[in-house]
């Protein structure tokens, strides 16, 4: 009897046995099978991460937009040590290819360094001897260019090299290539003129004031005025404007703003005329 009850606890020992271990065996091939969806590859374990997780065309296009942006770094580098580079051979020999780089977006100086900056407001004004059907001839007053640019400039995140730097670099072409007498040195005196003039009547045209108006003379000036001190400084400055007036300068067809246009359209009618004959 005990015998009997021996045999029996050991066939149910042997039968849990193999029990368990077909249900652990099908449980790891169930969790594998739950963790891996059918037709998805593991990703290896140490993938890299970055640029080399891309797939390869876009591995492709990223080392190319790389390697762009590299060579336009290393030219653009190379370009400004040329142009604050000293006078030499590679700057003798490629310096116009420098300059045409640099100018105007990445042009270089030293007033953020220098050890007496500007302390004064350069500003050009026009006015305008003008003849119209009501008044007759008469001579408007002092209008600001310099703050028509500014106000152009303010608020606007990409103001315009014209807005910035025209007014300025006309006045300093004027006066460098005049005698302090007002006289003008050569053909660029004369030319400095005519772009003064041309500016003038650029910006004269636009105005609702002079709508109607036959411009017939226009006159420039620089008016300096010193900066003033700020509230908590001791220091003691003269706040008097200066001016610098230029002369008065007869308005040409040639100084209206579609008159360029039209003086060359006059200029080849006279060769078509010829060659029709």
């Amino acid at each position: 009897m005990d015998a009997d009850v021996g045999r029996d606890i050991d066939a149910d020992v042997d039968r849990g046995v193999e029990t368990g271990a077909e249900t652990g065996t099908d449980a790891a091939e169930t969790g594998v099978d739950a963790g891996v969806e059918p037709g998805v590859e593991s990703v290896p374990a140490g993938s890299g991460g970055g640029i080399m997780a891309l797939s390869l065309p876009y591995q492709v296009v990223a080392a190319v937009a790389l390697a762009v942006a590299g060579v336009f770094v290393c030219v653009h580098l190379a370009m400004v040590f040329l142009h604050v580079a000293p006078s030499n051979t590679l700057t003798k020999r490629h310096g116009q290819a420098v300059d045409d780089w640099i100018y105007p977006e990445f042009e270089q100086n030293w007033k953020l360094f220098a050890p007496n900056p500007l302390q004064q407001n350069v500003s050009v004004e026009v006015r305008a001897e003008v003849v119209t059907a009501g008044d007759g001839r008469r001579t408007t007053d002092w209008i600001d260019l310099t703050a028509q640019d500014a106000e152009a400039i303010r608020h606007n995140p990409l103001p315009s090299h014209t807005q910035q730097n025209e007014l300025r670099r006309a006045v300093d072409f004027y006066l460098n290539s005049h005698s302090d007498d007002g006289t003008p040195n050569g053909t660029r005196g004369q030319l400095s003129e005519d772009y003064m003039r041309r500016i003038a009547m650029l910006r004269l045209d636009g105005l609702a004031s002079l709508e109607g108006a036959d411009v017939r003379r226009v006159q420039l000036r620089a008016v300096t005025r010193p900066v003033p001190a700020p509230r908590w400084s001791t220091e003691k400055n003269d706040h008097t404007a200066s001016y610098r007036d230029f002369p008065w300068w007869r308005v040409t067809d040639a100084d209206l703003p579609d008159g360029a246009a039209r003086s060359r359209a006059e200029a080849a009618a006279p060769s078509r005329t010829e060659a029709s004959r």
